[in-house]
């Protein structure tokens, strides 16, 4: 899968990253409650190979469902309510990676810190920060949790696209569910604290 060699803002390798709070056994019981496995990391190998080359195209969709929804987009606007192209732009190119980490990282202990960072950058704690922007001071958990459904749906007719046969494609497309589920599920954690 293609991925660009820099991105502002995007540290997933940053060995002074602070670790997860959240420990690699955590994550196990995460995954057998997702059911999450093996074949599903196949799958999302699978995915990362249909989406190559299709990723911008994801992003439109995904970009338009936000822009269309005043009170999604107000969350990369100023206080006042006029959004802010260098942010989205940002935003955008660390969404990408996103999108290939999902599909090609080892869920590890590294993997794990990154997901925590990213959870922290929707809180009060690290929102605007990385890229120094004077917007809303955080995401409200609700439309993290409430964005699993859009960013799972808006997948599968790019995954249908690689010529895969409907079992294929499903297998892709529960990995890809199970998966994103599995990350918003760490990103309440900052929310929730020791009630995760």
């Amino acid at each position: 899968m293609t991925t660009p060699t820099t991105t502002p803002g995007y540290d997933h390798d940053d060995p002074a990253l602070a670790p997860s709070p959240i420990t690699p056994v955590d994550l196990d019981l995460l995954k057998a409650t997702v059911l999450f496995g093996p074949d599903d990391e196949a799958a999302l190998r699978t995915a990362a190979e249909v989406l190559d080359g299709r990723i911008e195209q994801v992003l439109d969709v995904w970009y338009g469902f936000v822009g269309s929804h005043p009170h999604l987009l107000a969350y990369f606007s100023t206080p006042d309510g006029e959004p802010i192209g260098d942010y989205l732009d940002r935003v955008r190119a660390r969404f990408a990676l996103w999108i290939v980490d999902t599909c090609t990282r080892p869920y590890d202990e590294r993997w794990l810190a990154y997901q925590n960072e990213m959870a922290l950058r929707h809180t009060a704690e690290k929102k605007n920060k990385t890229d120094g922007v004077d917007s809303v001071p955080h995401i409200p958990l609700r439309y993290l949790v409430a964005f699993i459904y859009p960013i799972t749906a808006t997948i599968r007719p790019f995954l249908a696209a690689g010529g895969h046969d409907d079992e294929q494609v499903e297998a892709m497309f529960q990995a890809w569910f199970k998966s994103v589920t599995m990350q918003v599920t760490l990103w309440s954690q900052p929310y929730a604290g020791t009630a995760w």
